[in-house]
């Protein structure tokens, strides 16, 4: 599935990232647990859709600061919310408010979820500890020096002694 927009700028490159991707079909599936399935309390239902959206929300967040350093810091926060995302899910579970096959699937992407931003994590602590990060486009800066056109405005101007 695409959750890119037909408008990009390098600020958006995070809809790019796998990790991203998966956090927003995690998201989509505690969405449709949540909100499909009667039994569960209704303050809970709040609590785990935004404990689950809170994780893409936070990959985003620090992608878009253009820090290293607070990139990372966000990544950690994903990972926490990923944390209280399947901690929510497993009280769920145990409440036997959700079924045991629809947590198995929501298991399933979680972990995947999870391994990837461990991964990436991994990774920008990495390049972070050797010096190697540059602060790049991966597209071609090319694609974002167009001039935007200007449209005039219908509204008549003000007159200053009228």
């Amino acid at each position: 599935m695409s959750y890119e927009t037909d408008l990009r700028n390098k600020n958006r490159g995070y809809m790019k990232l796998i990790v991203w991707q998966k956090a927003m079909e995690l998201f989509e599936l505690v969405w449709a647990i949540a909100f499909t399935q009667t039994k569960i309390d209704f303050k809970l239902r709040s609590q785990l859709a935004d404990a689950a959206q809170s994780v893409s929300a936070n990959i985003s967040e620090g992608y878009g600061r253009r820090s290293l350093n607070e990139y990372i810091q966000f990544l950690y926060y994903a990972l926490g919310s990923m944390a209280e995302t399947m901690t929510r899910a497993i009280g769920l579970k145990q409440t036997k408010q959700i079924a045991e096959a629809r947590f198995h699937g929501f298991d399933v992407l979680h972990y995947e979820v999870e391994n990837r931003l461990l991964r990436l994590i991994e990774k920008l602590e990495q390049k972070r500890d050797d010096g190697d990060w540059m602060a790049r486009i991966a597209e071609d800066p090319e694609e974002y020096i167009a001039t935007p056109t200007l449209q005039h405005s219908n509204t008549p101007t003000l007159r200053a002694n009228a």
